[in-house]
């Protein structure tokens, strides 16, 4: 699965490549910020900006919607992150079949969280699987794929972005092709190749400075900006932004250096090597450099992390 933004580049490039959108399915709006404030999707933003309309089922699996989709009665349906696997009734339903984005090289990090698991993996690609459904997960046919490199500096927001302008243009060309009357490829999948990219959960967010400093450097990486990788010093949580591996010894845990100059660092030994790490974010603090916290004396040399 990807983003709801990716859905909502995706649904802006076909708009604005004059594709006849007859109408988008999305998630229910749900209450975000401190404020839980009720906020619609970005696919039903844009889709409403543009008269199209807009439907929003709890579940497509007890037949409800089934009626709803025979009066939309589209041609070709288009999924990108929606985060629900479709029932008969409805990948059967048009005549050019259902068409998946998924952000992988399938069958490679088949579920919730492909993006993030490529980074936290090591791995130096990822890219884009444009597929055809079925009633598995992720385990349709598949059309087209295209690759990207995955560099040391990326993170979860920089491979999303790309996904998401990758994922648009090779949706688009996949429907113009259908548009063409071209009969797509169909290549199946080897199972026996799958891995799988569950959801990230909390604990995982919690770095152990017992791992080695280059694990701890692709897990920091592939959950930001979010949900984010975070420790505590002295009680208080510390979300840690960008850190970069180095050579280092010491307890694990242990800040083996501080430098308060400039942007400034300061460096964290790990099971194996270090951590500089030159971003963070404060308990009820935003976003500052590592400068900015030595020099407001919240972190020393010899202090623990945990």
């Amino acid at each position: 699965m990807g983003t709801p933004e990716i859905a909502a580049t995706c649904l802006r490039t076909l708009i604005e490549n004059g594709q006849n959108v007859v109408g988008a399915v999305t998630r229910e709006d749900k209450p975000k910020g401190r404020g839980k404030v009720l906020t619609a999707p970005p696919v039903k933003e844009l889709a409403m900006e543009h008269g199209i309309p807009v439907y929003q089922p709890k579940t497509l699996r007890d037949g409800t919607f089934d009626e709803t989709l025979k009066e939309i009665n589209p041609d070709l349906i288009l999924v990108v992150a929606y985060g629900r696997i479709l029932p008969p009734s409805v990948l059967d339903y048009p005549k050019y079949g259902c068409i998946n984005v998924h952000v992988s090289l399938l069958p490679k990090f088949r579920g919730a969280a492909p993006m993030q698991r490529a980074v936290m993996s090591g791995d130096k690609e990822t890219g884009i699987t444009i597929m055809y459904m079925d009633e598995g997960l992720d385990t349709g046919d598949i059309i087209c794929q295209e690759a990207f490199p995955i560099g040391p500096e990326d993170d979860f927001e920089t491979v999303h972005d790309r996904s998401a302008e990758l994922g648009a243009k090779m949706l688009l060309d996949t429907v113009l092709a259908i548009g063409r009357g071209e009969t797509l490829p169909r290549t199946k999948q080897d199972d026996t190749k799958a891995t799988f990219a569950p959801k990230i959960e909390k604990e995982e967010c919690h770095i152990d400075f017992t791992r080695p400093a280059s694990v701890l450097d692709c897990t920091i990486r592939g959950i930001t900006p979010i949900p984010m990788a975070y420790c505590y010093l002295n009680g208080a949580m510390l979300k840690i932004v960008k850190a970069v591996p180095v050579k280092g010894n010491g307890t694990p845990g242990t800040v083996l250096s501080c430098d308060g100059i400039g942007q400034g660092s300061f460096t964290v030994s790990c099971g194996e090597d270090a951590l500089k790490v030159t971003v963070v974010i404060p308990e009820g603090k935003g976003r500052m450099t590592a400068g900015d916290f030595i020099r407001g004396r919240k972190i020393k040399e010899g202090d623990i992390l945990n």
